[in-house]
């Protein structure tokens, strides 16, 4: 036997070499008792199947394939090297095997991971008609729960309650982990609770099970029941309970059970440290993590990586390079954990640490991992250094799913679709089958290029490969065809999604907000409500600009509400939008309220509230909130300044927020610089908006148009013409708003040969298509005195929206022909179209003119209790103004007594007017006295005096 397994021997073909050495042996070597012995020596050197099947065959043909001892050996072996196949095959041929041979290739084939075999063995076994003990059924049950076959699983329940094996502590502890790995928690429990005296194994599967299925206080629970009963905690149970105590947020918890494990004496082994660790660093308490590290033997790497994954989870990498260099003092070797901690939070040290970083892979031999890879290319892609991410994508030989992944997210991150759609080809060509992160990736790059096609092929392609039906890609194709202005392929998609997060209602709440169906963003919020979804922070911030589109200022209260009994004001942005939702609602009071109750403004606060001042012409408040904005040492921005410049309503005004620009150093780009423009020309100050266009960016059309807009505010038509001429010399393609100035420069001109030139010019470059461009041309040929070519114009509109009909009912006011304005609205309504505040103005006002009362009653009537528009002050001006100038005092007067809002001096003034011209002195001298109350209260409220609500101070109001 020396001479077989001497050095020389083995540098040969072994199984060769050892048959052949077999077939001249004589046959008393084989009766030798310790021939077994031989065989179980050479056994460990089969390590290729054609070896073990030859050795197998030399056992069967020796008549050694019955000796247990040996097959049992053979069967390991089998099994170590992952031929289940043969492990079986010499199970069988084993007339009379035991049941001991049984659970031994049963664990063999448990230990090496193999369970479906586990299960096929098991099965084959059992209908053979062997027998199973309690050791034949933990590893069957161990194997149901690793390929998560409840079903098999529940049937071996049964079979071993029927065996009478139920009551078997090992078996019970087998299916208590099984049903807490499938996820049924309440059978688990159940088996903890039918166990007479479960042991802390028992105990640490049931807590493993909780804590795996995130039933966080069930784990708290269990180990208090455990300290009930007097079962000693071990390590294992600590190790399970210490990721739950950082997950519950609660520091008293976390402290509690540390306490108790430093009580037993379990806080000293190195394996709970790193969790530990962990638990106080994902609960924010980083002083504590650090001296559990600081007073710990730091012998072990995970230890190490603990403290620097502490660092960077809580945003601050800065204190985690430190920890590397210690490490690298101490010689303990980094590891791919290290790095892959580190890398994702270093993009906030810069390019140079994080180069760094890559220097030390180098040095550690880690450049070709491809985890460490991974995590690198990712923060260079998000440092914007895509030439450093192309070096290692082209440098990495062996790629993975995450690796081609990270790329194409990469490119899709930096708007490189192009990029990104070739990476996601060359993937499958690499023979990698693209999964959810990719398609969702790719929906990205589709929805960056508006490429509205390939997202549908993309769309096509999940299908195909079943990846619609995960949930993020499921959510990056609403998201894609929102994006795509499709909604109907969104609500399909969405309809149909078995599972829904509040990702997914919040991107088709945002999805309806963004494509102007906000009607349906509330409906989805309902029943989103409904359907038991918790709202999060996002779908608040998204559905508050809908409450002003559909003019529902009480869902607006009702969000402020919740977030407040949710605590979720305490956030910033949210805070800001419920600032603009008020704002947008007019409900300025409620805005400033909420604006001065903010501990921490940010300029995006200021800026709301600035917003819904200058919205709202409160010009005065804005100038003064901007003033308190420097006081308190915010610094405004180009949003700040847009706002407060059409508020100045001084020269000097204008000037010092000009200076407070050029003091600041606040770069003139061309909306800042426009603005200005617009603010002197409103102030008439012409030398200073000239020198502004003169220095701004002549290559810029809104530059051009902010010019002509500032002649028209000076009412120089001609001039806004001279530098509509310039801008064509210059080669610049006018726009919709060049367009619109021009047709108001018409207007101010009154030249109906000018009109009939720009409407060639228009028609020509094909702008008389757009629908609001065709609107103005009507409203020009109206107030230039040509009815006839606006009415031709209206008529050939391929669509007209509420404005067009407005628009020609107006013209036909201003040119007297009532009967025209009466029948165009009659035709409106006819359509079935819906008249707006604008187009009743418009009618009303005809009506007036005419002195057509009874029609106008009847629309007046029609616009609130069948169209649902409520009358401004404008609107029953025209009324009282039409029933007074007719005779009708007291029907006038009751108009005016019942006005939802103060009466403005122009309604009484029209009102005294009538009662004087028709001799109604006494109603007249009422209306009088009225007119003077109006009077002293617009006076106290310029002087800003107050008197006490409900109580006045003049006799007889």
């Amino acid at each position: 036997m020396a001479c077989l397994l001497s050095r020389a021997s083995l540098r040969r073909p072994f199984m060769p070499y050892f048959c052949s050495h077999l077939s001249t042996s004589n046959h008393s070597l084989h009766t030798n008792p310790d021939f077994t012995n031989y065989y179980l020596s050479v056994l460990p050197f089969c390590r290729k199947s054609r070896d073990l099947e030859a050795l197998k065959s030399l056992l069967i043909v020796r008549g050694l394939i019955s000796h247990q001892p040996l097959v049992k050996h053979f069967i390991d072996q089998c099994c170590h090297l992952g031929f289940p196949n043969l492990a079986l095959s010499a199970f069988k041929t084993i007339e009379k095997p035991s049941l001991y041979l049984q659970n031994l290739v049963l664990r063999s084939l448990s230990y090496d991971g193999l369970f479906e075999d586990v299960m096929y063995f098991y099965q084959t076994c059992r209908d053979s008609g062997f027998s199973s003990d309690n050791y034949t059924y933990p590893f069957v049950i161990k194997a149901c729960a690793a390929l998560c076959d409840v079903w098999f699983g529940r049937m071996m329940h049964c079979v071993v309650l029927k065996s009478g094996f139920g009551e078997n502590l090992v078996v019970q502890t087998a299916l208590l982990d099984f049903y807490s790995k499938v996820g049924e928690m309440g059978n688990a429990r159940k088996l903890v609770d039918e166990i007479s005296q479960p042991d802390v194994v028992a105990w640490n599967a049931l807590i493993s099970g909780y804590s795996v299925n995130r039933f966080d206080f069930e784990v708290l629970q269990v180990l208090q029941d455990m300290h009930t009963m007097s079962v000693k905690p071990n390590s294992s149970t600590f190790a399970s309970v210490f990721p739950v105590c950082s997950r519950v947020g609660v520091d008293d918890v976390g402290t509690s059970v540390h306490g108790l494990a430093y009580k037993l004496g379990y806080t000293e082994e190195e394996s709970l440290v790193p969790a530990l660790i962990s638990m106080y660093a994902n609960s924010g308490n980083l002083l504590a993590a650090r001296h559990i590290f600081d007073t710990s033997t730091r012998n072990n790497i995970a230890i190490w990586n603990a403290i620097t994954s502490a660092y960077t989870r809580n945003h601050r990498p800065e204190d985690a390079v430190p920890v590397l260099q210690a490490m690298l003092r101490n010689d303990i070797k980094p590891n791919m954990v290290t790095f892959v901690s580190l890398l994702p939070s270093s993009e906030n040290l810069g390019c140079i640490y994080v180069e760094s970083f890559h220097a030390y892979l180098v040095k550690f031999g880690f450049e070709e991992e491809l985890s460490v890879v991974t995590a690198l290319l990712s923060v260079y892609a998000k440092l914007g250094n895509m030439d450093s991410a192309e070096f290692l994508f082209h440098n990495i030989r062996v790629r993975n799913l995450l690796f081609w992944n990270s790329t194409v997210s990469a490119y899709a991150g930096h708007g490189l679709c192009e990029q990104s759609l070739e990476a996601f080809c060359l993937m499958q060509k690499d023979g990698f089958v693209p999964d959810a992160i990719s398609i969702v990736s790719l929906l990205s790059s589709c929805s960056e290029m508006s490429a509205t096609l390939l997202g549908k092929s993309a769309h096509a392609f999940s299908i195909k490969k079943g990846i619609d039906l995960n949930l993020n890609a499921s959510n990056a194709l609403l998201a894609f065809y929102c994006d795509s202005k499709k909604l109907v392929y969104s609500f399909r998609i969405f309809e149909r999604m078995v599972e829904k997060n509040v990702v997914s209602w919040n991107t088709m709440i945002s999805g309806c907000v963004d494509n102007g169906e906000s009607e349906r963003a509330i409906f989805l919020f309902h029943q989103m409500r409904q359907g038991g979804v918790n709202f999060d922070l996002v779908t608040l911030i998204t559905i508050l600009p809908s409450c002003r589109e559909c003019q529902n200022p009480l869902l607006g209260l009702a969000i402020h509400s919740y977030a407040l009994k949710t605590a979720l004001t305490t956030d910033i942005s949210l805070v800001n939008a419920l600032v603009s939702m008020y704002i947008n609602c007019e409900e300025l009071d409620a805005a400033r309220l909420l604006f001065d109750d903010m501990p921490d403004k940010t300029v995006v606060s200021w800026n709301a509230v600035l917003t819904g001042y200058r919205c709202h012409n409160l010009h005065k408040e804005t100038i003064e909130l901007f003033n308190q904005m420097i006081e308190e040492g915010q610094t405004p921005n180009y949003v700040t300044l847009l706002n407060v410049l059409p508020a100045c309503h001084t020269l000097p005004q204008g000037k010092s927020i000009h200076g407070y620009i050029i003091r600041r150093m606040i770069p003139l780009e061309t909306p800042l610089l426009t603005s200005l423009m617009i603010m002197y020309a409103r102030l008439e100050n012409l030398p200073s908006w000239l020198k502004l266009f003169h220095i701004g960016d002549k290559t810029s059309i809104s530059l051009w148009n902010t010019v002509i807009s500032a002649n028209l505010l000076s009412k120089d038509g001609s001039m806004a013409f001279s530098f509509f001429r310039e801008l064509l010399r210059n080669k610049i393609e006018p726009d919709d708003v060049t367009v619109l100035n021009l047709i108001s420069a018409c207007v101010h001109l009154k030249n109906l040969h000018i009109s009939n030139s720009v409407l060639g010019y228009l028609v020509r470059k094909g702008f008389d298509k757009h629908v609001a461009i065709s609107n103005a041309l009507i409203d020009m040929y109206a107030k230039c005195g040509n009815i006839s070519c606006a009415r031709m114009l209206f008529e050939a509109m391929a669509q007209k929206d509420t404005i067009s009909w407005s628009i020609i009912i107006n013209g036909y006011r201003l040119h007297g022909d009532v009967e025209a304005a009466l029948a165009l609205y009659t035709r409106m309504k006819l359509l079935g179209l819906k008249p707006d505040k604008a187009t009743y103005l418009s009618v009303l006002s005809a009506c007036s003119h005419g002195g057509f009362v009874e029609q106008s009653r009847k629309i007046f009537d029609s616009m609130i209790h069948e169209d649902g528009v409520y009358p401004g002050l404008e609107h029953y001006a025209c009324m009282v103004d039409l029933v007074g100038r007719t005779g009708r005092l007291n029907e006038a007067y009751e108009l005016v007594k019942n006005l939802p809002h103060k009466p403005s001096s122009n309604i009484l003034g029209s009102l005294l007017g009538a009662c004087l011209s028709h001799g109604n002195y006494q109603l007249g001298e009422e209306i009088g006295k009225w007119v003077d109350a109006n009077n002293v209260r617009l006076a106290m409220e310029q002087k800003q005096f107050s008197k006490s609500p409900g109580v006045s101070i003049l006799d007889g109001i």
